[in-house]
C-alpha cells in the first residue's frame, strides 16, 4: 500500500472519529406511571362491575372488535360478543352465586410503547364453598383515546 493511500485512510478515520455521530431514530416518550394508572383504572371498574354482578359493565375493558382474543380452560375466544357469551354462559346473568367476589392482584404492568402494555396479575373468586384463583396476562392498547384489552390469557390454580 503506497503512503498515500496510507495518508487518506488516516486522514478519513480521524475525520469520521472527530465527527458528531448522531443516532437519529426516533426516540419515544413512555409516561409509565400514565399508562399503569390508566390501566389499573380498568381493572378497578372490571371488579367493581363484576362484583355488583355487571358482565356487560366488566366487559367494558375489553376491546369491542372481532380481534379480541381471550384464552382460558384450554380454549381461545375471538372477538368481543363471543368473550360476553362465554362469560355470561360459565357465569349466568350476573347470578352472586356464581360470579362472586373478584380480586385483583400483584399487577405488574409494562408499558412497551405509548399505546400498548402487557398486564401480569393474579385473579382470585371468593365463593360461599370455594376461592379458585389464578394468574393473567393482559395485552392493553390505547384504541381511540381508551386503553383497553385486546388480548386476554387467564389461567386457573385447578
Amino acid at each position: 500500500m503506497n503512503a498515500f493511500r496510507v495518508s487518506a485512510i488516516a486522514a478519513t478515520l480521524c475525520l469520521l472519529s472527530a465527527c458528531d455521530l448522531h443516532d437519529y431514530r426516533t426516540e419515544i416518550v413512555v409516561d409509565e406511571l400514565a399508562i399503569q394508572t390508566a390501566v389499573e383504572d380498568v381493572l378497578a371498574t372490571q371488579q367493581a362491575a363484576w362484583n355488583r354482578g355487571d358482565i356487560p359493565g366488566f366487559m367494558e375493558g375489553y376491546w369491542k372488535s372481532d380481534e379480541l382474543r381471550f384464552a382460558s380452560g384450554g380454549s381461545v375466544t375471538h372477538g368481543w360478543q363471543e368473550t360476553l357469551d362465554r362469560y355470561t354462559r360459565n357465569y349466568g346473568e350476573g347470578d352472586p352465586a356464581k360470579m362472586g367476589e373478584l380480586n385483583f392482584s400483584d399487577l405488574v404492568v409494562e408499558a412497551t410503547s405509548p399505546d400498548d402494555a402487557l398486564v401480569f396479575g393474579k385473579w382470585q373468586l371468593t365463593l360461599a364453598d370455594e376461592s379458585p384463583w389464578g394468574l393473567f396476562t393482559l395485552h392493553f392498547e390505547n384504541v381511540d383515546g381508551q386503553w383497553v384489552i385486546v388480548s386476554d390469557h387467564t389461567s386457573s390454580d385447578q
